[in-house]
C-alpha cells in the first residue's frame, strides 16, 4: 500500500523521535553505570588510604617527625599605640586571670601593669616573668617593685637580647607584639599588641618560657654599670714612613 507524502512525513519525524528518546536513555543508563563505577573506585581509594594512615604516623614516629597541632584561634583582639589602649588591654587581661600568668619582657616601667600583676599574685594567681638583663640597671624599671611584692622576676643574660614581650594567662590566651611594658610604649612609640584567644598557641610559648627559665637566675639590682671599654687613642700628627 502506497502511502501518502503526509503519512511519510509523519512516520518520519516518529521514528526521529524514538531515536533521540532511545539515545536519552542509553546515555542515562550508561552514565549511571558510570557514575557508580567512578563512585566506588572513588570508596575503595579512600578506604585504602584510611588504611595507610596508622602506617604514616608510625613512619613519621621512627623517623623523628610529629605531625603538628594546627590551631584556630577562639578569637583576636588588636591594639596600637601611642594611646590606643594598649596598657589598659593587658591590665585588663590580667584583671581577669585566675590560674595563672607567665611573662617575659625586654623593659619593664610601666606601673599600671606592674600594679596589675601584684594584684594577680595577691588573688593567688601564680605570676612567674624573665626579664632582660638590662633591668638590673634600668633607672625606672618596675623590677624593685615586683620584687618587693612577692613577684620575684627572674634575669636571662645568656642572649645578647631577651627581646620577648609576651603574657600567657591561664595557659589559653597569648599577649604579644612589639609593644614593651613600658610607659613609653603606650604613650610615644608606634607599636602593635594581639591578643590572643588559644590554647593551642598558649602551650608553644610557655614551652618556650620554661626552656629560658632554665637558664634564667634571680634578680639582683646591680649598684653599678660595667664599664665600658675605652676606645684605643688615635694617633697624632703626621705619619712618618720609611720606603
Amino acid at each position: 500500500m502506497n502511502k501518502s507524502k503526509t503519512e511519510l512525513g509523519q512516520d518520519s519525524k516518529v521514528a526521529r523521535r524514538l531515536w533521540v528518546h532511545g539515545t536519552f536513555i542509553a546515555g542515562y543508563f550508561g552514565n549511571l553505570q558510570s557514575f557508580s563505577g567512578g563512585y566506588r573506585a572513588r570508596r575503595q581509594s579512600i578506604t585504602a588510604a584510611l588504611l595507610l594512615l596508622p602506617w604514616l604516623f608510625f613512619v613519621l614516629a621512627l623517623a623523628g617527625c610529629q605531625p603538628h597541632a594546627f590551631s584556630i584561634p577562639q578569637g583576636v583582639e588588636v591594639f596600637f599605640s601611642p594611646n590606643g589602649g594598649c596598657t589598659r588591654a593587658v591590665v585588663s587581661a590580667l584583671d581577669s586571670a585566675t590560674n595563672s600568668v607567665f611573662v617575659q619582657a625586654y623593659s619593664f616601667t610601666s606601673a599600671p601593669i606592674a600594679k596589675a600583676l601584684v594584684s594577680a599574685h595577691e588573688r593567688k594567681v601564680k605570676v612567674r616573668m624573665i626579664l632582660d638583663d638590662s633591668q638590673r640597671t634600668e633607672k625606672y624599671s618596675e623590677a624593685d617593685f615586683l620584687d618587693h611584692y612577692g613577684v620575684a622576676p627572674l634575669i636571662d643574660s645568656r642572649h645578647a637580647i631577651a627581646h620577648n614581650k609576651i603574657m600567657i594567662i591561664d595557659e589559653a590566651l597569648v599577649i604579644t607584639g612589639s609593644f614593651n611594658f613600658t610607659k613609653a610604649a603606650e604613650e610615644k612609640n608606634a607599636e602593635n599588641l594581639l591578643i590572643i584567644h588559644d590554647p593551642i598557641l598558649a602551650k608553644k610559648y610557655l614551652q618556650n618560657w620554661s626552656s629560658h627559665e632554665t637558664h634564667a637566675e634571680a634578680f639582683h639590682r646591680s649598684t653599678s654599670e660595667t664599664p665600658k671599654p675605652k676606645r684605643p687613642r688615635q694617633p697624632t700628627g703626621k705619619s712618618v714612613l720609611n720606603f
